[in-house]
């Protein structure tokens, strides 16, 4: 795991080895990308291994976009290289492998799913059958059902089933489960594992930074157009060096507990209180002995979307 919260002015990175020499699904090895005077993607290398769910990270501004377009070779970068299955982007070879979830891009008024998906499968020599596509993308029953008249959550199911639909070994997806309720983003996650399952290998963007600390293998966070963190979600957890100490106070008022040895910060919802600490231990031996009134402690590492707070104000710091 990589992680430099002083890093803002070189790009780190982490590029694993491929397992006995292969190469890996997705190569990017200094990768820049200008739009005039604003720096998009500044020097990135990344590496994804065949299988692997990779989550990508980062603020508004953080050049993921950019990054994507770049993978899928719908821009070009101004240096570095870029390989799919040892193939460049955009090429013959990398698009009968790659399926693109986007969120831009609309779709033809007045056709049904089931036409629509039938014809995007003739374009492929082994596509999936449709009906495991529907099964995937949880549309069984809405085959006959105008593609101008779904929903939000529906469209974004759609727009995965078109992905699928030409079995990719390689998904890229943008942020997937926008528009989606939280049943649905179960079972979307729940099938996605049954893809990786079968060795193939998944890239996503999100802003719902619980389902990366759950659904990915590995994340990888991006701010100023650099990667800033790579690893496993919980190195990166840990990388940040906090935990959570989590109570219930009798009496109100939290003024001074920001101040505890070994306490970072202290904030109140209700009467339930969460101090983030530098070191629990001390931390929760100095709440202990200030407030006699705190009841049902808890202590526990703290979320993903923690880590990434800290680690982007970090830079901006």
């Amino acid at each position: 795991m990589t992680y430099h919260p002083s890093a803002a002015g070189s790009a780190v990175s982490t590029i694993p080895a491929s397992p006995d020499g292969a190469d890996p699904a997705v190569r990017v090895n200094g990768v820049t990308r200008r739009f005039g005077a604003v720096l998009a993607v500044d020097n990135v290398s990344l590496s994804v291994e065949h299988g692997e769910t990779i989550a990508l990270l980062g603020p508004n501004g953080a050049g993921k976009t950019t990054t994507i377009s770049m993978l899928l070779g719908l821009s070009r970068p101004d240096s570095g290289s870029i390989e799919i299955f040892g193939s460049a982007p955009g090429s013959a070879a990398a698009h009968a492998s790659v399926g693109a979830m986007l969120q831009d891009g609309g779709m033809m008024p007045g056709v049904l799913i089931g036409e629509l998906l039938t014809m995007v499968r003739s374009l492929y020599q082994a596509p999936l059958a449709l009906d495991e596509v529907l099964e995937i993308a949880q549309l069984r029953g809405l085959e006959r059902r105008r593609v101008d008249r779904l929903s939000g959550g529906q469209s974004q199911r759609l727009r995965l089933a078109m992905a699928l639909v030409g079995d990719p070994r390689l998904l890229i997806l943008d942020e997937p489960t926008a528009a989606m309720d939280v049943e649905t983003r179960r079972g979307f996650w729940h099938a996605m594992g049954g893809f990786t399952e079968r060795g193939r290998t998944i890239l996503f963007s999100t802003h719902y930074l619980e389902e990366a600390d759950v659904a990915a293998d590995r994340v990888v966070m991006m701010a100023r157009g650099r990667v800033v963190a790579d690893g496993t979600p919980s190195a990166i957890k840990n990388s940040v060096g906090l935990r959570v100490i989590r109570f219930s106070i009798t009496h109100p008022g939290i003024a001074g507990l920001d101040a505890l040895p070994g306490a970072v910060s202290a904030t109140a919802h209700g009467n339930r209180v969460e101090l983030r600490c530098s070191n629990s231990d001390t931390a929760l031996r100095a709440l202990i002995a200030a407030r006699p009134d705190a009841h049902d402690i808890e202590v526990a590492g703290i979320a993903l979307e923690d880590a990434f707070i800290t680690i982007t104000d970090g830079l901006a710091a």
